[in-house]
């Protein structure tokens, strides 16, 4: 069956890097690391996070007050920025709201609400009033959303840890070429919290300097947060934007927290997705690794990348340096970065790194580079094995 052609009509991203996409494309292009110590924010590990800082004062309005929690403040504060709620609007108004789907990423939602519960009610103590519904449950984001933009179309809310908002596009793509919506909203969204600062901690994966993926002295990740979102529109000649020309989706069954040793999960994902698009590797000019910074990841995705591309990948970075490591955001994090990089021309910095690895390839990018982008590929790799690549390119201006 001939897939749907997408095309991103719309998008938005905030993240430690920057709030809204000229903030983002800012700090890109400076090669900006995003991440800082907060004691108060990580848990009390002495590591590096990425916080987005207008959370702390932020609070929901009064309709939306039983909303109230860190990760649906940070949906909404993406939403407000870059024009993004008058393009939904000009959609629903084009489409009907009941025929525009909602596809959104996370992976622990507003588990941090219930995290402050109970530390609120003290030891031993189960709290009173806690709504799980608007806060911890994983579909709480898209109603949130929902109810926000007033969609009234199919919603579903994905979690599959780091790859989650990557995976929106392929469920969005299905969705559309099924009929069962003509537009779709995608998006990620997760917010620092105890659990996953501490989990991470316990496994041994936590760097106590800000991360360097690909790095030779590379010693853990730094978690960071984000929000951010695409409008996913059908495509005919002259729809100008960024399209969505392939998705790649696999599983590697191989271990439920370490990647598979060759990456072969990995290298059939990339695979999937160029069969998808019908092109080579040698069509892409720009690869945004998961790259996220632990010895076991880079070296699996190396030889992925190796399986896939030989000894010539295409240019390669993981912007999880400047952003930390987004976890079900990463994949819309990733995904709207290779979208800037193909409008703007410009090859993200792998920020940073400071030593090669001889048991790894060598073109990582390692500043800011100018450069003519037609193609860009970005992985995205869940605990579990759960893969996702998507690959984006260029429409008319």
């Amino acid at each position: 069956m001939t897939p749907t052609r997408l095309t991103l009509t719309a998008m938005s991203l905030t993240s430690a890097l920057g709030t809204g996409l000229a903030a983002t494309l800012d700090g890109l292009r400076a090669g900006r690391c995003g991440l800082r110590q907060d004691p108060a924010l990580s848990a009390g590990l002495p590591t590096w996070i990425g916080a987005v800082p207008e959370l702390g004062q932020m609070r929901l309005p009064g309709h939306l007050a039983p909303w109230e929690g860190r990760n649906n403040r940070l949906a909404l504060l993406a939403l407000e920025q870059d024009g993004l709620l008058a393009a939904i609007d000009r959609a629903q108004r084009r489409y009907g709201r009941h025929r525009i789907g909602l596809y959104l990423g996370t992976s622990t939602s507003g588990i941090a609400e219930t995290e402050n519960a109970y530390l609120a009610a003290g030891p031993g103590q189960t709290p009173r009033g806690l709504d799980l519904p608007h806060g911890q449950l994983i579909d709480a984001i898209t109603g949130f959303v929902s109810e926000v933009l007033g969609l009234q179309g199919p919603a579903q809310a994905i979690s599959t840890a780091c790859s989650s908002s990557a995976k929106v596009f392929a469920a969005a793509q299905r969705a559309i070429g099924a009929g069962l919506c003509d537009a779709a909203l995608v998006g990620g969204i997760d917010s620092l919290c105890r659990t996953t600062l501490l989990g991470f901690n316990s496994l041994q994966l936590v760097s106590g300097r800000p991360c360097r993926p690909w790095d030779a002295n590379r010693d853990g990740i730094s978690i960071g947060e984000a929000a951010g979102y695409a409008l996913l529109e059908r495509s005919t000649e002259d729809t100008p934007g960024i399209r969505l020309l392939g998705v790649g989706e696999s599983s590697d069954a191989y271990h439920i927290a370490t990647p598979h040793p060759e990456g072969a999960g990995a290298a059939g994902a990339m695979r999937a997705a160029l069969r998808m698009a019908g092109l080579t590797p040698a069509a892409v000019d720009y690869l945004n690794l998961h790259g996220t910074a632990t010895r076991s990841n880079d070296l699996s995705e190396n030889a992925a990348m190796a399986a896939v591309f030989g000894d010539a990948p295409p240019p390669f970075s993981s912007t999880k340096g400047a952003t930390g490591h987004c976890l079900g955001a990463a994949g819309i994090c990733e995904a709207v970065i290779c979208a800037l990089a193909l409008q703007h021309g410009l090859l993200p910095a792998n920020v940073n790194h400071q030593e090669f690895d001889p048991a790894l390839s060598t073109r990582v990018v390692t500043r800011p580079t100018p450069a003519a982008i037609t193609v860009a590929l970005s992985n995205s790799f869940g605990f579990g094995g759960s893969n996702c690549t998507l690959l984006l390119g260029r429409g008319p201006a």
